[in-house]
């Protein structure tokens, strides 16, 4: 891959996603697939002006092996270690950047109950900092080739031939094509920004969803609710993009009301397993059925994590036309795939969408409607004749989307 554009990429997610500044502490979490990008990026965050950049690798192999060979009570466990890093994160909040090249396949084979059962059991341990620090710090998530998801998106190529397509395919669709890949961000923004408010004018209460697919669903949204997309904003610390690359508009729906079935039109990979040609149906605001011709028993463990994980806490906006979808391609990783469509997502809502959420309580946040769980898990449901209607206090309908693009 030409080093200019792998430079270019390290740019933007160091100065567009993470928005780097002058004095900033910068984290980043990263593979061990791509050494010497993961090098360009923290060259990159320094020109910037970063104060201090600290890599934090990791290695599916070595997290398989500690699920298969730890007890059930030492998963659970959080070590002092973490919890020390967690303390830190929440006083000094430093920019987070994600660089993931996960094997879509890298926990195939581990005991799902054992992994289920132990995120349950050490989640209210490190739940009291998340909430801490949510909406306070600036971070992105962006990708960079691994051998193995490489042979998985391109399994008729060889290894290299398969790391090259990656690239190129990843580089496309972050807008990095050898312009000015930040303003290239920019003026997308701009267009998010702009349907966001568009959004927010309409004033809606509802969305319905339909599609030929078995899609006949329905979602009430929570007034005063905000919608976000594109740049964010974290209090004091100014912009970031927290995906790159990213084509959502999305609210948090109101919590426990929704009705119907959402048919997905993409697997999900959950738990490094994929969940293939699936159906989640809601009754009273909760999942009331689920379909897998693949992993079924994983999507059924999935919804009872905890009482909101069986419940909605984000719908998203996303053209059936994205440049993610044209590609043609199947990524069988959430940052491509649910932005190559409409999707929504199980779990946890966005309190920073909502004024003063953040100073909430959960309690308060559970009053006005945005739910929390454990997980936040996006699924596709965006088709090629996906209808979504608006509906307003008034009963008034809005077509906002029509044959799987904006109407609006």
């Amino acid at each position: 891959m030409e080093e200019k554009l792998l430079r270019d990429y390290a740019r933007l997610i160091a100065k567009q996603g993470g928005h780097v500044l002058k004095g900033d502490e910068v984290w980043i979490n990263a593979g061990l697939e791509q050494p010497d990008f993961v090098t360009m990026v923290v060259e990159e965050c320094y020109k910037a002006g970063a104060k201090t950049v600290t890599v934090f690798w990791h290695h599916d192999p070595v997290q398989k092996l500690g699920y298969k060979y730890q007890t059930l009570g030492n998963l659970s466990k959080i070590s002092p270690i973490v919890l020390a890093k967690y303390k830190y994160w929440v006083k000094k909040l430093p920019t987070v950047i994600h660089i993931i090249s996960d094997d879509p396949d890298a926990m195939k084979g581990v005991n799902q109950n054992k992994v289920t059962k132990s995120i349950a059991k050490s989640y209210p341990k490190v739940k009291p900092y998340r909430e801490a620090m949510d909406g306070k710090y600036k971070w992105c998530i962006a990708a960079v080739p691994g051998p193995a998801w490489a042979k998985k998106v391109f399994p008729k190529l060889n290894e290299e031939e398969a790391m090259e397509a990656l690239w190129g395919a990843i580089l496309k669709t972050s807008r990095v094509d050898g312009n000015d890949p930040v303003k290239n961000w920019d003026d997308h923004n701009s267009f998010l920004i702009n349907q966001r408010k568009k959004l927010e004018s309409l004033g809606l209460k509802k969305l319905v969803y339909k599609a030929s697919n078995g899609t006949d669903f329905q979602v009430e949204l929570v007034d005063k609710m905000h919608w976000g997309g594109g740049v964010e904003e974290a209090p004091n610390k100014g912009p970031f993009n927290p995906n790159i690359p990213s084509e959502e508009v999305f609210t948090t729906p109101m919590r426990g009301k929704a009705e119907g079935t959402l048919v997905a039109s993409k697997p999900l990979s959950y738990n490094g397993e994929l969940i293939e040609d699936f159906s989640i149906s809601f009754k009273d605001g909760k999942v009331c059925a689920v379909k897998a011709r693949k992993n079924q028993s994983l999507l059924e463990k999935m919804v009872k994590m905890d009482e909101g994980a069986s419940m909605l806490g984000e719908v998203a906006l996303v053209p059936f036309e994205s440049p993610i979808n044209q590609t043609g391609l199947l990524f069988y990783e959430t940052l491509f795939d649910e932005n190559a469509c409409c999707h929504v997502a199980l779990g946890a809502g966005f309190p920073d969408l909502y004024p003063g959420a953040l100073d909430m309580s959960p309690e308060q946040r559970k009053e006005v409607g945005i739910n929390e769980s454990m997980i936040h898990v996006d699924f596709m449901v965006g088709t090629r004749d996906l209808s979504i209607i608006g509906i307003d206090k008034d009963g008034k309908k809005v077509q906002i989307f029509k044959d799987g693009t904006w109407a609006i």
